[in-house]
Parts: C-alpha cells; structure tokens; sequence
C-alpha cells in the first residue's frame, strides 16, 4: 500500500525529482521529511523558507489522501523511488522521478527493455520500419516503451498488440485520462499484456511542458532506444538525447536526405548522437543479443548452394559455439582476403553472425 505521505512529497511545489532525492537522502523516508523541522528542511539544496513551510502544512498530505484513494479505487499501483519494484534502469538517471503511477501487467525491470519513438506524422515507411522492427524484436522476449502518441507510437503499441509483445505507455498527464482521446480503446487493450505508466497524479491535464519529462522515462526505462523517424526539430530528438545522457544506446533508421521525417534521424546518426541501423540484425549485434538456436538450425537446415570454401567454414562453425577469426584462419588455412570474402558472403546470406572481437557464430 502506497504512503500517504510518498505521495504529498510529489504534490508540494518546489520540490522536484532531483530535491526530493535529496529530501530523502537526509531524512531516510518520506514520513521523516514531513515530521522533520523548517530548520533542517532548509539545510537540504533548493528548499528554502517558502517551501520549507509548503512541505510541514497539511494542504498537501490532505491532496494525498485523495490521490491515495483514487489509487486504490481504480488499482493502480504507485512504484516509490525507494522501493524494491521501482524500475532499477531508470533509478539510475539523476532526475528520475521520486515516484510512478503505473496501471499493468508487464514487468518494468525485463531483462531487455526498448524504447521505440517517432514523429506523430509518420510516412508509409516509417510505418512499414515499425511494424517489422517488433514483429523482429518478439524473438528476443523484449518489453517495448512507447509514448502512447500519434504516428510512430501507436504504431508500434499497436504492431505490439498484433505481435503479442508486451508495452508500456508513457504518458504525460494522469490515469484518469487518455491523450490523445483516440487511442483510449488502444490503451485500454494494452493493460493485460503491458500497462500505462505516468509520474503525474490525476487530474493533470496533457500539458505541453509534461511530454519533456514524460519523455524522459521513456528514455531512463530502456536498455536503449530506437528513433524511426523524426523531424529536426521532433520531440523523439529530445528522447534522444536525454538517452544519451543517461548512456543509454540510442539507435536511428535513415532516411532519404530530403524527407523532412527523416532528417532528425540523418542528424542523429551524422553527429554520432545514434548508432545508424537498418534492421534487426544491426540491433542484435550492437545489443550482443543472441539469436535463437532454433532460428538457426531451422535456417541452415534449409536447401542453400554454399560454396566449398563457404561450408568448410559452416562445418567448423557447427561443432563450435564461437569461433574466433584467427582460429577460423588457422583451420581453414585460407588467406587473410579469402577468409574475409567468404565471411561476407555468409554474414550477407544471413547464414553467420559477426559478433565484437572479430568472432563468429551460426
């Protein structure tokens, strides 16, 4: 059951996620920051007089208790920043928020977490991009966030739905709402496999300066993210960078160079501010994931015309997991340019993954 008072921290003016951490390094809980005196509230950085006084008056902890009743009426679980079930990759950003309202099935700490962003004004491409990013990304049992927008997010919310890979949307307003209004019957359709996820209490309207911050769970929550398409100036940019700042990978697709949609991803990757991709197998290499054995044995198992020097190299790959170059080299006895030609032609018959260090799998 959530403290009344964890929720009134949040509630009080002047006091934000990065001040409330500080409240609660100094006090150790949320009830102690409410007991304490106007003296020592004002030692903590950022909390002076004014405030002070906001946080010991009841205005707020009576604010909570309509919070808390609202939370327990319609089962929406409040995730405080100290606690066990709070999500451990977005604790580790500095201005993650001290608490969430979350309303789902889906587990915020997966083992692999991504976020998938974009315009609210997607082309037939970067459609296309989204659909078949998730319906790759189902093999590798992933959680997909999203911020539950036109374009780009509902796209890939709904291409979740389709794949039955679990979602989450990030929303910047309350639980007692949907933005946009639209997708109310796709949120509600996302709660039994994933959930929706707000740091705002009810009441809180949809508010332009609240998708910044939402934008930045959407960022803290993942192992990293994956911008479709983006102008220049979008708001998947500010995503972004804020992934960037908490060293999170930050993946883009390009785009022609003068598609307005795909310009911020262009930038993106020219400034080095995102790993260019082009698709799954580009993900998986820079994430280190594995692929499935059953995939690969299925696919080699296929009728495929390799070449002598191609299957000499499958055979040695087939008894070993992992085999690196040189050690590849040095049992073939192939040439250093033969070797290389013959892996290339695998890697682009998708028959061999090339892995860091020059290593090599089926």
């Amino acid at each position: 059951m959530p403290s009344l008072y964890e929720i009134a921290l949040t509630l009080v003016p002047g006091v934000g996620s990065v001040t409330a951490r500080n409240l609660l390094e100094k006090f150790g809980d949320a009830d102690s920051v409410f007991k304490a005196t106007s003296a020592s509230l004002t030692t903590i950085p950022g909390i002076g007089p004014k405030t002070a006084r906001s946080i010991l008056a009841k205005e707020f902890l009576l604010k909570a208790e309509k919070e808390l009743a609202f939370v327990e009426k319609y089962k929406i679980r409040t995730l405080f920043f100290t606690a066990e079930d709070y999500p451990f990759r977005l604790r580790n950003c500095y201005d993650a928020p001290v608490l969430l309202y979350y309303k789902g099935a889906a587990d915020l700490n997966s083992s692999r977490i991504i976020s998938i962003v974009g315009t609210r004004n997607a082309t037939p491409y970067g459609k296309e991009l989204t659909q078949q990013l998730v319906e790759n990304l189902k093999q590798h049992d992933v959680l997909v966030i999203s911020g539950l927008a036109h374009g780009i997010d509902g796209i890939a919310h709904k291409a979740c739905l389709k794949q039955e890979v679990p979602t989450v949307g990030v929303v910047g307003h309350g639980l007692d709402r949907i933005y946009p209004a639209q997708h109310r019957s796709l949120a509600e359709k996302m709660l039994p496999q994933g959930g929706l996820l707000t740091e705002f209490p009810s009441g809180t309207n949809p508010d332009r300066e609240n998708f910044p911050k939402r934008n930045r769970i959407v960022a803290g929550l993942a192992d990293a993210t994956i911008i479709v398409e983006a102008a220049v100036n979008g708001g998947a940019l500010i995503t972004a960078e804020l992934a960037n700042s908490y060293d999170r990978d930050v993946f883009a697709f390009p785009g022609r160079v003068n598609d307005q949609y795909s310009s911020g991803c262009n930038y993106l990757i020219k400034s080095n501010r995102a790993h260019l991709v082009t698709g799954i197998r580009d993900i998986e290499y820079l994430m280190g994931w594995e692929v499935k054995d059953v995939s690969r044995k299925s696919q080699l198992s296929l009728p495929v015309n390799l070449t002598e020097d191609e299957k000499k190299i499958t055979d040695i790959l087939a008894v070993k997991e992992r085999v690196p170059a040189d050690k590849l080299l040095a049992e073939t006895r192939f040439s250093a340019s033969k070797l290389s030609m013959t892996l290339l032609s695998l890697e682009m018959q998708g028959l061999i993954v090339a892995l860091p260090g020059k290593v090599y799998r089926l």
